[in-house]
């Protein structure tokens, strides 16, 4: 399966993007670069962010200083 490399101005879990084998990069305001599969994390932590407002209102997460704490071990720094 293709992987679809993305690369945002922050963190990002989005509904539309769950299944399309994205790996995301996303460099925040510090100039720390930060690569994930999006699939991943959603996939550990689908309870959680389920869950949240946001997600429910918007149906996508974000955060544009850094990878939340809960998902920094799957996420690597490049």
């Amino acid at each position: 399966m293709k992987t679809n490399k993305l690369t945002t101005k922050r963190f990002v879990i989005r509904k539309s993007l769950i299944g399309t084998n994205s790996v995301i990069t996303f460099t925040n305001n510090k100039n720390i670069t930060y690569t994930y599969d999006h699939d991943e994390i959603y996939s550990t932590f689908q309870e959680k962010f389920e869950t949240m407002n946001c997600f429910q209102e918007y149906k996508s997460y974000t955060n544009s200083n850094t990878v939340p704490k809960f998902c920094r071990e799957l996420a690597e720094i490049v």
